[in-house]
């Protein structure tokens, strides 16, 4: 799972923040495990940048649910008028295989390695090294970085099991073009292209324009409590219908 702050700088980064929280929530109540992959903090507050990987039972077909972008409406903790600020969010979600499920041979040529300081957490040996590394796919401009190793070779192999599973989606949905599309979404975090809003002024509501549900109480969503949403999205997607 991949989270991108959109245009508003401190707002848009601790909004992604929050919902990075939330996941890691959820993940907690599911048991499940999850990894940092990377983690680019914000210059004031919030994250630029967050990868993770979730590790449980059906957690790649449960999370597709959260795929998209994501807004908050609320009175803003970095305005001092108190104003009431819009902030937006993407989250994208790749299926995290084996490298020998996955049928996608990448040449050497294919791709530019860049290796650099890492900047979060991971100790002094971190951050004193160019361990760090980012691998950039040139054909369809798809960027991967990985720090959350020590070890520069284990930080690639790691970048480059991203990359496979990035292009092994491509290869799943069987779109030619859906690289660059998938790639284009991310520039086009605001309005009109959200899947969920959470509003906490001047009223409180979560809602899926996907599937019209909502839920009132939004600090238990923002807790962890998504089973209902990512229910009625799946259930949205089949035509199989529970009556509960």
């Amino acid at each position: 799972m991949t989270i991108h702050p959109g245009a508003g700088g401190t707002e848009s980064q601790d909004w992604a923040e929050m919902l990075y929280r939330m996941y890691v929530r959820w993940v907690e109540r599911k048991n499940f495990k999850f990894s940092i992959i990377d983690f680019q903090p914000g210059d004031e507050a919030g994250i630029k940048d967050v990868t993770i990987e979730i590790k449980g039972d059906y957690a790649y077909g449960l999370l597709k649910a959260e795929v998209g972008v994501h807004r908050l409406v609320r009175i803003s903790p970095f305005d001092s008028s108190r104003r009431r600020h819009t902030s937006f969010a993407s989250v994208f979600v790749y299926p995290s295989t084996n490298d020998d499920e996955i049928d996608i041979n990448i040449k050497p040529d294919e791709i530019r390695i860049d290796t650099y300081r890492a900047s979060g957490a991971g100790g002094q040996h971190v951050n004193k090294t160019d361990s760090a590394v980012r691998i950039t796919h040139i054909e369809s401009k798809i960027v991967v970085q990985c720090q959350n190793e020590r070890s520069q070779h284990k930080n690639k192999a790691t970048a480059l099991k991203i990359l496979k599973a990035k292009l092994k989606q491509i290869k799943i949905e069987e779109q030619s073009e859906s690289i660059k599309e998938l790639e284009s979404q991310k520039t086009d975090i605001g309005w009109g292209s959200q899947i969920r809003s959470y509003v906490f002024h001047p009223y409180t509501l979560v809602k899926d324009h996907r599937t019209k549900f909502e839920i009132g109480d939004g600090k238990k969503v923002l807790d962890g409590d998504l089973d209902q949403f990512i229910k009625s999205y799946l259930l949205s997607k089949t035509s199989f219908k529970y009556n509960n």
